[in-house]
């Protein structure tokens, strides 16, 4: 019997080819699959992501610490705002101070009020006690499951009308609490327009004109030489004592734009919320604006992916798919703001309202029901 040793070099390159070939399957998988789409190739890339999202320690320790830091975020800027726009605008005019003071502490209680609900409410999950009509059954919780719930791996439990699950709330986004998640992201947003809007002058005034704070002279560092000056044209030149009254001249003067806002602690407040707001303005304007769509469509986040499928599928077959929770456009949204038995846009919408779906998140009508959910005008 012949024994064939191989050489630490030799089984090292061996390793390589195999990992290298190994590399190559895992590619040539993604491009030779029936089933490829950009969602397939996504899910592949992230799945590392979604590994540690799913983990004890993510629901543990990760979520509430984005909760934390979602709060201390927001309180930041606000501070900010009152250390550096309160005494800005106050010196501009008392009245225009008093109005800001009163839109953004309205802009502040809305979204402080629906952050928080969303973030404790319960979004809704299968009621045990209670007989309804499932549609299939979970292969992970094996329950029962009503239209429109789907299971969350990371609570490990099926959610009422499941669109997803917000690592900034700890949670998922269900039934119950879809609406306060959305009146969040929409206030917020326009809560970053208005400081933008308001304080796009004291950012000119720091940012542009202000230096980052005083300049001091310090005893070691003297500075020599002759006194100089910029000339019309930008350059500098040595200051000289000119006799104006012999040439019939007078010296020439300059109204340069000068910052009123010099202390350097102010610069720092300003570049700092000017990063947070520029971040949130287009992370979170993005996902509000793309809930918007869905809820105008009537589609969850989860539902807008199964929709899509069912529509290519419907499409190849010749026929039209329709969503069966779509009412159109209006009454989309007076269903998902609640605004039927008599509550008003005024005082549910534009101001904090604790009021539930008017439905339990188990049977939901369709377009095709004999007795559709109508919002006539007598609701409203």
């Amino acid at each position: 019997m012949v024994k064939i040793r191989l050489k630490a070099p030799e089984i090292i390159q061996l390793r390589l080819k195999d990992r290298f070939n190994y590399f190559l399957i895992c590619v040539k998988s993604l491009f030779y699959n029936h089933h490829l789409s950009q969602s397939y190739v996504a899910d592949i890339l992230l799945e590392p992501i979604f590994k540690i999202v799913d983990s004890r320690v993510f629901k543990r320790f990760l979520g509430p610490l984005f909760v934390l830091c979602c709060i201390l975020l927001t309180s930041s800027v606000v501070i900010a705002c009152y250390y550096v726009g309160l005494p800005y605008w106050w010196r501009k005019s008392q009245e225009m101070t008093i109005f800001l003071i009163v839109v953004g502490n309205w802009l502040f209680v809305n979204v402080t009020y629906h952050y928080f609900k969303a973030a404790l409410i319960n979004p809704g999950t299968i009621p045990l006690a209670e007989s309804y009509n499932a549609v299939g059954i979970c292969k992970k919780c094996l329950m029962p499951k009503p239209p429109r719930t789907h299971h969350c791996s990371i609570c490990n439990k099926c959610i009422l009308k499941f669109d997803h699950h917000c690592v900034f709330l700890n949670q998922c986004v269900g039934h119950y609490n879809h609406r306060h998640f959305f009146l969040y992201m929409a206030y917020t947003v326009i809560g970053v327009i208005f400081i933008i809007t308001f304080g796009i002058g004291i950012g000119y005034d720091v940012l542009w004109l202000g230096d980052g704070g005083g300049w001091e002279e310090k005893e070691h560092e003297k500075l020599h030489g002759s006194l100089v000056r910029y000339n019309l044209t930008g350059h500098l030149i040595p200051i000289t004592e000119v006799d104006y009254e012999a040439l019939g001249i007078s010296p020439a003067s300059h109204d340069l734009p000068v910052s009123e806002l010099s202390d350097p602690y102010v610069y720092r407040a300003c570049c700092y919320v000017a990063v947070i707001i520029v971040a949130v303005l287009i992370a979170l304007g993005s996902l509000t604006v793309w809930h918007y769509i869905l809820i105008s469509r009537g589609e969850t986040s989860v539902e807008s992916h199964i929709n899509k499928s069912e529509r290519k599928r419907y499409s190849a077959k010749g026929k039209t798919f329709v969503n069966p929770y779509d009412f159109g456009k209006s009454t989309n949204w007076k269903i998902f703001l609640g605004l039927t038995r008599g509550r008003t846009f005024w005082r549910h919408v534009l101001f904090p309202s604790g009021h539930k779906p008017d439905n339990d998140g188990i049977t939901w009508a369709t377009v095709s029901d004999n007795e559709l959910f109508r919002v006539n005008d007598h609701q409203m």
